[in-house]
C-alpha cells in the first residue's frame, strides 16, 4: 500500500530545495529502506530516490535522468496527482530497485577476496604470462592460444590496463605481414577457424577495420560449402547437415564453443544479426541432439563418459552466446533451458574443495583445472546476468574461483591441466590422462573467469 506524507527530503547536491508545501514523500509502507520524493519546481516534477539516514549515506539521483521529467503544467501537484504519476513510473522504479538490490546481493560472493586471489591480481598475472609467452605451436596459432588471447584481451580492456592491451595487440601485428601470416591456418576446420575471434576482439576494442575484415572472413567462410575431400575426411556427407547449420557441423561437444564463439564475436563486431542467428541455431541443434537427461554431455555418442573439459566447452559456449542473445530471440528460451539444466547438474558434482573432476561424476578422479575454470566462468556469468539464482549458484561460483586460483603457481602457470584428449570408451583411459602445467587449455579459462568477475551484466 502506498501512502503520501509531508516530509523534508534530503535534496541531491546541486539542486535547490523546493518550498515545504511543494514536497511530498511517497513510500511503500512495507519497506523503510527506500523513499520516493515527488518534488515540484519550475513547472516540472522530478522523482528522487533516497536512502534512510540510519541505513547509511544518501543515494540521491534524479529519476528524471531515467524516466524523463513530467510536465506539471505550471501548477502545484496535489498528492493524488502525485501518486497517480508515480504509479505510472512504478515499473521503471521497480526495475531500478531490483537492479540495485541484485547488485548488492552479488557483493558477498564476488568481492572481499583473500589477499592474492582477486580477479584483478590473478588476471593480471596470467595475462602478463601470456603476453610474454611464445606461440604454443611454432608452426601455427592453435585454438588454446586463441582462447587465452581472447581472455587476456577482455581482461585488459575490463581492467582498463591500456599498456597490457597495447602489448596484446602488438603480439598480433606480425601476423598481418606475409611472413607471419603463415601461422594463420586456413584449413576448413572449427579448431582453426576459431582464430577469427582474436582479430574480431581487437576490432571491437580499437575499431580498426583491418581486424574486422580478417576476423569476419573466418566467420563467413564457416558457412560456405565444404569441398568434397573435406567432407570425406571429416565424415560429413552433405545430407547429414540440417538446413541452416554450418557444413562443419560434426555434433562434437567442443563445437558448441568453437563454432558459436566465432559467430557471436562477428555479431558483436558488426551487429549483423545473421551471425547471432547462426550461433543460436547451431547451439539449439547441438542441445537437442547431445544433452543427456541429467543435463551433462557425453564426450562422444559412443563414449558414455562426462569428460570435464569436453563439458566445459559446452558450458562456456552457452554462457558466451547468452550474453549477447536477446531474450526475444526465437532460440533464447531453448538455450537458456539447456544452460540452466547443465548448471544445476554441475553444482551437484562440485567437490568439497571447489573443484570439478577429470570425469565429472567420478569423485575418485583427480581435480582438473581447465574444466573447473570453464564451469566457474559459466556460473559467474549466469549469476552476474541474473539467469541463475545468486543464493544457490553464487557460493558455487566463488568456491570454484578460489579453488582454481590455488592451482596458479609462482610463475602464473596453471597446474593440473588435462592434456589434449581424444575419445576412447575406457574408464581407465580418462582417469590416467597426463597432466600439464602452463598449457593454454588451462590458462584461458582463468582469464575468462577474471573477465567475468569484472564484467557488468549484459542485459
Amino acid at each position: 500500500m502506498l501512502r503520501a506524507e509531508k516530509q523534508q527530503p534530503a535534496p541531491a547536491q546541486g539542486y535547490r530545495t523546493p518550498k515545504k508545501s511543494q514536497r511530498y514523500a511517497m513510500r511503500n509502507t512495507a519497506s523503510s529502506f527506500f523513499h520516493f520524493y515527488t518534488v515540484t519546481h519550475s513547472g516540472h516534477c522530478t522523482y528522487w530516490l533516497h536512502r534512510d539516514e540510519e541505513r547509511g549515506n544518501h543515494v540521491g539521483f534524479r529519476f528524471q535522468q531515467i524516466i524523463g521529467s513530467i510536465e506539471c503544467r505550471k501548477r502545484r501537484m496535489t498528492v493524488t496527482e502525485g501518486l497517480t504519476r508515480w504509479l505510472k513510473s512504478a515499473a521503471v522504479a521497480s526495475l531500478i530497485l531490483g537492479a540495485m538490490s541484485y547488485a548488492a546481493g552479488q557483493q558477498k560472493y564476488f568481492t572481499n577476496w583473500p589477499d592474492g586471489t582477486s580477479p584483478q591480481e590473478i588476471g593480471k598475472r596470467v595475462a602478463e604470462r601470456f603476453v610474454t609467452s611464445p606461440h604454443q605451436d611454432p608452426q601455427k596459432i592453435t585454438y588454446p592460444e586463441v582462447c587465452a588471447w581472447y581472455g587476456a584481451l577482455t581482461f585488459a580492456q575490463l581492467s582498463d590496463d591500456k599498456d597490457l592491451s597495447a602489448r596484446l595487440i602488438q603480439r598480433f601485428e606480425p601476423l598481418l605481414l606475409a611472413s607471419g601470416s603463415k601461422l594463420i591456418h586456413r584449413e576448413r576446420h572449427v579448431d582453426f577457424e576459431v582464430f577469427g575471434v582474436v582479430p574480431l576482439e581487437i576490432h571491437i576494442e580499437t575499431k580498426d577495420p583491418k581486424y574486422l575484415e580478417l576476423g569476419e572472413s573466418f566467420a563467413d567462410t564457416q558457412w560456405e560449402s565444404l569441398p568434397p575431400q573435406t567432407l570425406v575426411r571429416e565424415g560429413l556427407p552433405p545430407e547429414t547437415v540440417p538446413p541452416g547449420l554450418t557444413p562443419e557441423t560434426r555434433f562434437w561437444i567442443d563445437d558448441m564453443y568453437m563454432i558459436t564463439i566465432l559467430q557471436v564475436q562477428a555479431f558483436r563486431a558488426t551487429r549483423d544479426p545473421k551471425y547471432l542467428d547462426r550461433a543460436a541455431l547451431e547451439m539449439a541443434a547441438y542441445l537437442d541432439k547431445l544433452q543427456q537427461p541429467n543435463g551433462l554431455f557425453y564426450h562422444a555418442p559412443d563414449v558414455p563418459f562426462f569428460w570435464g573439459r569436453g563439458d566445459g566447452w559446452v558450458a562456456a559456449g552457452m554462457a558466451e552466446l547468452l550474453r549477447s542473445l536477446p531474450q526475444n530471440h526465437p532460440k533464447h528460451a531453448r538455450i537458456l533451458e539447456g544452460y540452466k539444466k547443465m548448471m544445476k547438474a554441475l553444482v551437484s558434482f562440485q567437490g568439497a574443495d571447489g573443484m570439478w573432476r577429470q570425469l565429472i561424476d567420478h569423485p575418485e578422479a583427480w581435480p582438473e583445472t581447465s574444466s573447473t575454470g570453464m564451469f566457474t566462468f559459466a556460473l559467474i556469468t549466469g549469476v552476474r546476468n541474473g539467469w541463475l539464482d545468486e543464493e544457490t549458484y553464487g557460493p558455487a561460483a566463488r568456491k570454484g574461483w578460489l579453488a582454481l586460483v590455488g592451482y596458479v603457481d609462482q610463475n602464473a602457470d596453471v597446474t593440473n591441466i588435462c592434456v589434449g584428449t581424444g575419445k576412447k570408451n575406457a574408464l581407465e583411459y580418462y582417469l590416467t590422462r597426463p597432466r600439464h602445467t602452463g598449457d593454454m587449455h588451462g590458462q584461458a579459462p582463468v582469464l575468462w573467469c577474471a573477465s567475468a568477475l569484472l564484467r557488468e551484466a549484459s542485459h
